[in-house]
């Protein structure tokens, strides 16, 4: 991933150094659990677990040699050790060091998008209690609706946001998994304890039937599930894109000191954060798609998938990454324009209001719902197209004998909102 989008932490996890530790943490607990079953010398083990990491640059000399990724690093790795080389990499295949140390490198980056996505739902959440009681207009279809809430359209977003720390929890169990089973998976040459000892003490789960790989259904589901997420997002973004347009102008992104919106026109402020997050997204599900196609490999194994997980799984982590954090930002220094929405809201004409007249009509007239339904349409209709006031028109219509107190109830806000705490309180039983 291109440096705009790349987090120091998250970059650390994916950096080629950092690989090359963890396949050696990989190799020395291998022999370790081959002491332990009493097969290697202790001292090949203190001497593994001594030896210096592997220098990238060395490595990929190395590599220019033997033209195998894996073949350079147990070279490096065995030539540094001081005795007992020999028992680097023993009985092992390539993917036993190399499944096994990217699942613990997509456990690391998982826990950091959980940090992440934890990070954002404190965020939304606090705003939206903010807000509860903020009033606007909601919209269905781009077009007025009822009366709603900004801080009931957060909560959406909260609730969404736990959903995916939930599914995120899930992926990363089923991707956190190790396999020390040696070439197909039958574990010949490296029986099951070397692979226990290995997994128990990296904290990874054991891929039960390896074929050689761990099974990439797993890392679709991963990359399925950050996809997902990223698609959050993107309707996060979309709301706050389509709110700050002009023409609505009810929150708008930050604007900082010296920040210029346009290099041509100087009144510009632009949602940029918004649309940039939603462009991620777009990566996000392409990745996704990739990860679907990685899972069909032929008979126990090939190496179609390794080229592109080798862009898809880092790329996946570093754009959500990114992702989350700008969107944190962007919601903890949104703009919200109370007083726009509430304008917005005059301008309806009382519009917004049509169905709670519909519901008195039935149940303070006797009316059947089709005849209250025209006699509140025809009204709504010359309210859009001659500009007047909706309960103005009401109150003339002969066909309308609604008392002023229940025809006034059925135009306030606190009406539509008087049931609406109960999202609040669901809110509050979340852990942050």
């Amino acid at each position: 991933m291109i440096p705009r989008y790349t987090l120091p932490e998250m970059s650390r996890i994916w950096s080629e150094r950092h690989k090359l530790e963890v396949w050696k943490e990989v190799e020395t607990l291998v022999v370790e659990a081959w002491v332990e079953q009493g097969v290697a010398p202790a001292e090949a083990a203190a001497a593994v677990r001594t030896a210096p990491e592997v220098d990238p640059d060395a490595w990929k000399a190395r590599e220019e040699v033997t033209n195998h990724d894996v073949a350079a690093f147990v070279d490096e790795l065995a030539d540094s050790v001081t005795m007992g080389g020999e028992w680097v990499h023993y009985g092992l295949t390539s993917s036993d060091m190399l499944d096994t140390g990217q699942g613990y490198i997509l456990k690391e980056a998982a826990q950091l998008l959980h940090r992440r996505l934890a990070d954002l739902f404190v965020v939304v959440r606090a705003k939206a209690v903010a807000h509860r009681d903020t009033v606007m207009i909601g919209r269905t279809h781009g077009i007025w609706a009822e009366p709603t809430t900004f801080g009931l359209k957060l909560a959406t977003w909260a609730f969404e946001l736990d959903r995916d720390r939930t599914r995120l929890e899930a992926a990363t169990a089923s991707v956190a998994v190790g396999k020390i089973s040696g070439a197909v998976g039958t574990y010949a040459h490296t029986p099951p304890a070397i692979e226990a000892y290995v997994c128990d003490r990296l904290e990874l789960g054991v891929e039960p039937a390896s074929s050689q790989i761990t099974h990439r259904d797993r890392h679709a589901e991963f990359l399925s599930t950050v996809a997902l997420i990223g698609a959050s997002l993107e309707r996060f973004a979309t709301e706050i894109r389509h709110l700050q347009r002009s023409e609505v102008g009810e929150v708008r992104e930050s604007f900082g000191s010296g920040q210029k919106g346009s290099s041509a026109m100087p009144h510009k402020r632009n949602p940029i954060a918004s649309e940039n997050v939603t462009g991620l997204a777009r990566l996000l599900r392409s990745y996704a798609s990739t990860g679907f196609e990685n899972v069909a490999l032929w008979h126990e194994r090939d190496i179609s998938h390794s080229s592109a997980e080798r862009v898809a799984l880092p790329d996946a982590c570093l754009v959500l990454d990114f992702a989350l954090v700008r969107m944190t930002k962007l919601i903890e220094n949104l703009v919200v324009d109370e007083k726009r929405m509430l304008q917005n809201l005059e301008t309806t004409r009382g519009l917004v209001f049509s169905q709670a007249v519909l519901l008195a009509l039935i149940e303070e007239q006797g009316m059947t719902r089709d005849e209250a339904y025209r006699i509140v349409q025809r009204n709504a209709m010359r309210a859009w197209d001659e500009g007047l006031p909706l309960q103005s028109l009401l109150e003339s219509d002969a066909d309308v004998k609604l008392e002023a107190g229940p025809l006034d109830r059925c135009f306030s806000t606190a009406h539509f909102l008087r049931n609406s705490g109960v999202v609040f309180d669901r809110l509050d039983q979340i852990d942050a």
